[in-house]
């Protein structure tokens, strides 16, 4: 059985990795390793914080690991939110905020197109590899559902009646930005 680190304090991710891992990888939290502190996310990218979350448990901790940053990005607002998805609104990293900030500066935009872009940077050995998940759809005009975490009330999938925050969290999972990365990372240990 391989222990790996998955670096989030956010308990909704942990959550929805944890129901996609196989028996043989035993996931730990940042607790289970006494990790207390806030890990920097200081990089310009999604890529560059995942990788930074990674390395910092790595360097600091001693376990093999790996980290995500989430970005949701915004076509008519030129990728915003992007790598600033979780403090859109301020250092408070309130998601009402942050959607309701969205809501405000696509008002007048007919245009709601949006990704979700999930990067999982793996700290194995010493070596890093990156997993990237995509998930296109639009912004809907206000929120609707109560599941999920984060812009989940607002972001509706192309292909699909329903936002994340209305949805079984398989299904987000089966479809959805960090469960196709996810997949990926699951590959890398299968192969």
């Amino acid at each position: 059985m391989h222990k790996l680190v998955f670096a989030t304090n956010n308990e909704n991710k942990l959550k929805e990795v944890q129901a996609l891992m196989p028996e043989h990888i035993k996931l730990l939290s940042l607790k289970d390793i006494d990790c207390f502190e806030d890990i920097p996310e200081t990089q310009e990218t999604i890529e560059g914080n995942a990788k930074q979350k990674a390395e910092y448990i790595k360097t600091n901790y001693g376990y093999d690991c790996f980290a995500d940053d989430t970005g949701l990005e915004v076509e008519a607002l030129q990728g915003a939110p992007g790598v600033y998805s979780a403090r859109y609104a301020g250092p408070q990293r309130s998601a009402e905020d942050n959607m309701a900030k969205l809501l405000e500066e696509l008002s007048d935009k007919n245009r709601r197109n949006a990704q979700f872009k999930t990067v999982i940077a793996l700290s194995i050995g010493s070596e890093i590899h990156f997993f990237t998940g995509l998930c296109p759809g639009i912004i809907t005009h206000e929120k609707f559902g109560n599941k999920g975490f984060g812009y989940d009330p607002i972001f509706k999938p192309n292909g699909y009646d329903q936002t994340f925050a209305q949805m079984d969290l398989s299904l987000k999972n089966e479809i959805g930005h960090r469960g196709k990365a996810t997949a990926q990372l699951i590959d890398f240990f299968s192969n």
